[in-house]
């Protein structure tokens, strides 16, 4: 989780840029600091549920290498000091939507996820924001239409990813006690739900054109291939035969597409 939070928040930083400085460093330093600070806040929230889980159960509270009140503990100091180097470094507006996201998460998302199986959808946000971050520390206005709409992208983005995690691990998570979302939709109708959402993060890269963010015909070559694949790829996992989607393929392919589209506006950015 860090590392992709510190991978959107440079991007984001990247795009407004379109340069690399020494303060990237700083940026970096701050923000995997304040995203590992909520990873392990989320452990402790989590630490009865994860002890449950195959996935989870080695993660150090669960398996007693430490104990909660320390994990709790270096948590908080975590998230202290990520938001006091963000706002040191890059002022007011990145320390608040760092403190923001942990609210999103750590209070709304992770208590959510023991109510409803849709708590993906909000929770969905938290990918959003760490973009915001990145392009505000760079000196963004937070609300330009640009970052609004990567910020956009990576929100659809995350359900799917999201989703698809549900699938994999739903018996693991029903175990815990977690809601089911087997128990609310059928799995035919589940990996229907999923492609329409694909399809939906495929749409949304199609709009930045209108941003004016991919305007060069070399991009827009390479932005229509990549959705072309992007969903001839999932049309074939979700419409053969078998209930089960094959997770390995369908994972590693929406999180290639989104490394891929970011390294995009990236280049972009720099030409």
């Amino acid at each position: 989780m860090s590392l992709a939070v510190t991978f959107t928040t440079v991007i984001g930083y990247l795009i407004y840029t379109g340069s690399f400085s020494f303060d990237i460093l700083a940026l970096i330093l701050s923000v995997f600091i304040l995203a590992g600070g909520a990873s392990a806040l989320n452990e402790y929230q989590e630490k009865s549920f994860d002890a449950l889980m195959d996935r989870t159960k080695h993660r150090p509270i669960p398996s007693g290498k430490l104990s909660p009140l320390n994990a709790l503990l270096v948590s908080l100091l975590f998230i202290v000091a990520g938001v006091l180097l963000l706002y040191f470094f890059f002022g007011i507006v990145p320390a608040l939507l760092g403190l923001f996201n942990i609210i999103w998460y750590n209070l709304l998302y992770t208590n959510l996820k023991k109510i409803t199986a849709f708590a993906v959808v909000p929770g969905s946000l938290t990918g959003a924001v760490p973009a915001l971050i990145g392009w505000t520390a760079a000196g963004g206005y937070i609300f330009d239409a640009k970052i609004i709409i990567i910020g956009f992208f990576l929100f659809i983005w995350q359900i799917p990813h999201f989703w698809l995690l549900l699938i994999k691990y739903s018996k693991e998570y029903e175990t815990a006690g977690y809601p089911s979302i087997y128990k609310v939709i059928h799995k035919e109708n589940l990996k229907l739900i999923t492609f329409v959402w694909i399809i939906a993060t495929s749409v949304t890269t199609l709009m930045f054109p209108l941003f004016h963010i991919i305007t060069s015909i070399p991009f827009l070559i390479a932005l229509l291939v990549l959705n072309i694949w992007l969903v001839i790829t999932f049309t074939r996992l979700t419409f053969r035969m078998q209930y089960e989607l094959n997770f390995k393929k369908a994972f590693i392919t929406i999180n290639l597409f989104m490394f891929l589209f970011m390294l995009l506006l990236t280049i972009g950015a720099f030409i």
